[in-house]
């Protein structure tokens, strides 16, 4: 399995950091809400530090990296049904300090696990009878805003996608080099699993190319399997660095066919089934640059 240990990179010369930070987008999945926290509303908005939120940190770090730099990396948040409102009432508060976009993820119809037809009966949005399909929406919601095809006319060449909640996942910039260098068209950030991160995804060799694997694939009698941390030794941090001509082309030709997980609920007396489409990482498969899909050991 391709996974490269991060301190084999090669260092990046100075000179080179504004070039490289021209080429990209940084996109924070927004869709979540707080309420794993014990909080209400959207989980950007939770107060972290000094009364600083998710989201205003993340906006802080951006702004650093243009300031130190001396570049307009655009920073893209991508809702949801739970939090556009929300958002959109703050949003306000950092256009002066980043170039601040927003798209809103896609949202489906639960469906009756009997009759298979569509719960809702009108198009209108009601809680409880329509679900967001998962963070690997982000590719046909990017297309459908236009932002995708407006990125790439203006010289982007790569997205950083990672969750709002996620601090630690920064601009890289010996990642960000190696990416554009070799032309990658996918790049995914893994670590060590250990004992707590044992239900997170791991990386699979399967029909001759690396995949993710999330628990919800795998059958009842092999997830101890599935969570041995000497099996399946690396974790998806959901860190992605992804090309966008690469997605755009993969849109275009129907080319991008990710797993579905199926998650079955019941509510109001009524058996259903919430289709979450995919996550993110299911696109590793797709990719064309094989030598290119390098994974790196966060240390």
């Amino acid at each position: 399995m391709p996974v490269e240990d991060y301190c084999s990179l090669p260092s990046v010369a100075t000179d080179q950091f504004k070039f490289l930070l021209s080429k990209l987008i940084v996109i924070k999945l927004n869709g979540g809400l707080g309420t794993s926290m014990g909080c209400v509303g959207p989980k950007s908005l939770i107060q972290v530090r000094n009364d600083a939120t998710f989201l205003d940190l993340t906006v802080q770090q951006i702004e650093q990296l243009n300031q130190k730099y001396g570049t307009d990396v655009p920073l893209v948040l991508m809702n949801s049904y739970n939090t556009n409102s929300e958002t959109a009432r703050i949003k306000h508060k950092y256009e002066r300090r980043v170039n601040l976009y927003v798209f809103d993820q896609s949202y489906y119809p639960r469906i009756n696990q009997e009759t298979l037809r569509p719960i809702p009966e009108k198009p209108d949005y009601k809680d409880g009878e329509w679900y967001p399909p998962g963070h690997g929406d982000i590719y046909i919601s990017l297309k459908r805003s236009g932002l995708l095809d407006q990125f790439v006319k203006e010289g982007k060449e790569l997205m950083f996608v990672s969750n709002i909640d996620n601090l630690g996942a920064t601009v890289d910039l010996s990642i960000l080099s190696h990416f554009v260098s070799n032309r990658c068209e996918f790049v995914m950030e893994v670590t060590d699993k250990t004992r707590s991160d044992v239900k997170g995804g791991t990386l699979i060799q399967y029909e001759d190319k690396v995949q993710l694997l999330e628990i919800a694939q795998v059958p009842k009698d092999k997830v101890d399997e599935f969570k041995s941390i000497s099996k399946f030794r690396v974790f998806n941090t959901n860190n992605l660095w992804i090309s966008l001509s690469a997605v755009d082309r993969l849109l275009s030709t129907n080319g991008m066919t990710m797993d579905i997980i199926v998650n079955k609920k019941c509510a109001s007396a009524r058996p259903m089934v919430s289709i979450t489409a995919s996550q993110l990482g299911f696109t590793l498969k797709e990719m064309q640059n094989e030598a290119c899909y390098l994974l790196f050991l966060l240390l």
